[in-house]
């Protein structure tokens, strides 16, 4: 039991660890990151947290590890609970828009902040965050192919296309809402994301009339 309690209390406190790390990698990057200010955030021994972590770029990969548990929780997960098809696409836009207007993360968006830090420096973490990204983008792929076979996109639509043009509203709308009017920019999002979905639908009606 001794060495249960201990196991569950490494796992806790690792998890807090890297939520902490995620929020601070939102607002300064993978860069920023470091043991020292994250122990100090969290009231604990820099010595503890080099257990678990034996180099910065271990704890990099750990944090974006954590972003993704965090993404697929708040984001993918509610998503799925949406009907399959179009309905699913847009609810996948909305609780992006939705985690991002929550201000669950100072920085607006880990991705965003990550993905412009590393996207020309090349090692290790570079490739987890563009192996990430591809992921992402294939599962907007995957549930635009989906509304196509339900019958609720046209049969000619571009399936990469429209997964990219999503995924750019979800990213102007994290990078505009840090600099501009953050509910603006929210509205404008969800406004372009459904004016294209509504107006590709062949009934429309499955989907909400403004954001």
């Amino acid at each position: 039991m001794t060495v249960d309690g201990r196991v569950a209390r490494g796992d806790r406190t690792r998890i807090a660890v890297l939520d902490a790390a995620v929020v601070l990698a939102s607002e300064v990057g993978l860069d920023g990151l470091s043991l020292g200010r994250l122990a100090e955030t969290l009231g604990v021994s820099k010595s503890g947290l080099f257990a678990h972590w034996r180099s910065k770029e271990a704890l990099q990969l750990a944090t974006v590890n954590r972003a993704v548990e965090q993404w697929q929780e708040r984001i993918i997960g509610p998503a799925l609970r949406a009907p399959r098809g179009v309905r699913r696409l847009w609810a996948l836009h909305d609780a992006r828009i939705a985690f991002y207007a929550a201000r669950v993360l100072p920085g607006g968006c880990f991705f965003a902040t990550t993905e412009f830090e590393f996207n020309a420096r090349p090692g290790p973490v570079r490739d987890r965050l563009a192996e990430v990204f591809e992921r992402w983008i294939a599962f907007l792929q995957r549930l635009v192919g989906e509304a196509v076979e339900a019958g609720e996109l046209p049969t000619d639509v571009d399936v990469a296309l429209l997964a990219y043009e999503i995924d750019a509203l979800g990213v102007a709308a994290a990078m505009r809402s840090r600099l501009l009017d953050p509910e603006t920019a929210y509205r404008l999002a969800r406004h372009g994301a459904l004016a294209r979905l509504r107006a590709l639908c062949p009934d429309p009606t499955l989907l909400p009339e403004g954001p």
